[in-house]
């Protein structure tokens, strides 16, 4: 492990990509293929193969209380540390005392985070942290606990994990690419690139792929100057979820790759029946099956209904029926034994269909303007709950602009417009996908800290500093208290309280992991935050657990809304 460390502290020390790769590669040329089959996962930032969904369920709030007591420090000389380095691991890196620890390998360690994970309730896996961290050196414990907590912070991404790999073993990196996509396992990856044999990888269902993501427009004339002849879904105001479908199994994946197949339990029954396995990507909404105002047998609800949905492990027969759920299918990625991201989005758009006849129960009518459904007669309505997203063909700015009064008069965000002779690229926000919306300015934001409120919010954490990323660092921009109603502030308070980096009395540094969309009248600049900006009026749109930390907006989207801004 003193070896990976080691190698750590070279990779964060230059800011060059070429030269991380070197160091990483140079590392696995010295280790074994198993001990480096491990490192390769250590190195993309998690404890366990991503396919494993395995996780350690270990906070920072019990992180930062067991550094605490093996440094023997003050909770005022830890705070110091942390503010000092803005990272739970390179705190411990600098407060534990250097005495003689035990030579553990990354197989060692990777044994430990398993038991970590199997055990039962926070004081087992407390003393099992307590073990791991009194047995490693301080260089150790830092990288240890980076591992913990899912971010090394030294600029190396799965990526560039990829193109070591690459390097070391003399493979093709496209082929180290696909290999790790169909395994979900970078460790794996690693060892047939060793063996040469990458082109053995054969996909494995029930890991997530990566999502293709939509760049914005600012209007139609733009969506259609990177393409002719588009196709046009309306966008809609819910989860993006995919499905991994088998005969006998179905699990529906989030975008941040979490499982929220329990908080959705009407779905996977829905989804089987498929003639053959297949990935299918698509939009999880709150559905209105009451006949609206235009005709149709139903239509999505705004995310505000579906919040009541999320993060349940446990769905009441009551709560399915207050608050039904669709999945609108718009994509498939991979049916029987061929993963399909190279095919185009129109062969894609065939397949789909072809694969939905058996599960299929509404037949959707593509009348230009109307994305709703009819269901027949003899079909119980609530029985759909899967449903192709409806398409229409758009090639003019006019007939765009006329989808997407339409698509707003339903209640829906606005339009997905798509490249019909795209691949799917997953993690790439490309111009092949755009999204096209009209309404004000809005960031997504990581919460840094939180203060208690006050009036009938005393005792609550209701005040919630938020920051943007400026390169590999978070930067504040604003401060929010409303937007959220009492039971989510309720119930985030318990999430901040037992993911607290640092009391300050009446107010707590937090682990920066919570993602929240804001709202804001206009921006300006500002010294009253490190970003040197601050929002005028914020407001918390809704909380955005569909999306991880690093999904958040950066510095230079800050810059062109305040450009913008003073151009109008």
């Amino acid at each position: 492990m003193q070896a990976f460390a080691e190698t750590c502290e070279r990779v964060a020390a230059t800011p060059k990509k070429l030269q991380k790769i070197a160091h990483v590669s140079d590392y696995f040329n010295l280790t074994s293929v198993d001990a480096a089959a491990i490192s390769a996962v250590f190195f993309s930032g998690r404890p366990f193969p991503v396919w494993e969904g395995a996780t350690l369920n270990v906070g920072g709030a019990l992180l930062w209380r067991i550094v605490e007591e093996l440094s023997g420090k003050s909770e005022g000389e830890l705070g110091a540390s942390y503010r000092r380095h803005g990272d739970l691991g390179a705190v411990a890196g600098e407060v534990l005392p250097a005495i003689a620890r035990d030579d553990l390998r990354v197989v060692q360690i990777q044994q430990v985070f398993r038991e970590i994970s199997s055990a039962r309730g926070p004081v087992a896996k407390s003393q099992m942290v307590r073990d791991l961290l009194s047995r490693v050196s301080p260089l150790e414990a830092k990288y240890v606990i980076k591992i913990m907590t899912g971010d090394l912070r030294i600029g190396l991404k799965e990526s560039l994990v990829e193109d070591a790999i690459a390097k070391a073993y003399g493979a093709n990196l496209k082929q180290v690419q696909r290999a790790n996509m169909l395994l979900g396992d970078i460790g794996e990856t690693l060892r047939l690139a060793a063996k040469g044999k990458l082109a053995e990888a054969r996909m494995r269902l029930f890991h997530p792929l990566g999502f293709m993501l939509a760049s914005p427009a600012a209007n139609a004339e733009e969506a259609l100057s990177y393409f002719e002849n588009a196709l046009v879904e309306d966008k809609y105001d819910g989860i993006r979820a995919q499905a991994h479908c088998s005969a006998d199994e179905v699990r529906i994946f989030s975008r941040t790759r979490d499982d929220m197949t329990e908080s959705f339990p009407e779905l996977p029954d829905a989804l089987l029946g498929l003639p053959q396995n297949a990935i299918l990507d698509g939009e999880i909404v709150a559905w209105s099956y009451l006949e609206d105002e235009t005709g149709g047998s139903g239509r999505a609800q705004p995310f505000s209904a579906l919040q009541q949905r999320l993060g349940r492990k446990k769905v009441s027969e009551k709560l399915m029926q207050q608050v039904p759920v669709v999945y609108l299918a718009f994509d498939i990625l991979y049916a029987g034994e061929e993963l399909l991201l190279d095919r185009t989005l129109s062969e894609r758009s065939r397949i789909l269909d072809g694969a939905l006849k058996n599960i299929r129960r509404p037949n959707s009518t593509q009348r230009p303007g109307q994305a709703t459904f009819d269901f027949p007669a003899e079909i119980s309505v609530p029985e759909a709950r899967v449903l192709r997203a409806p398409v229409f063909l758009a090639s003019t700015p006019a007939e765009l602009d006329q989808l997407f009064e339409a698509a707003q008069a339903r209640g829906n965000e606005g339009l997905m417009i798509k490249d019909p002779q795209s691949s799917y690229t997953p993690g790439r926000r490309g111009k092949s996908w755009l999204k096209l919306k009209r309404e004000l300015a809005t960031l997504d934001v990581v919460v840094t800290a939180v203060e208690y409120g006050h009036g009938k919010r005393i005792g609550v954490l209701s005040d919630y500093t938020f920051a943007v990323w400026d390169g590999d660092r978070l930067v504040n921009i604003g401060k929010a208290y409303s937007g959220l109603t009492d039971a989510e502030i309720t119930e985030m308070t318990k999430w901040f309280l037992e993911h607290s980096l640092e009391d300050q009395g009446m107010r707590l540094l937090v682990e920066p992991k919570i993602v929240l969309e804001v709202a804001f009248n206009n921006m300006m600049k500002s010294d009253r935050h490190n970003s040197g900006y601050a929002l005028r009026f914020p407001r918390i749109a809704r909380l955005r657990p569909d999306k991880l930390p690093e999904d958040a907006d950066r510095i230079e989207r800050v810059r062109q809304i305040f450009d913008a801004q003073q151009r109008t």
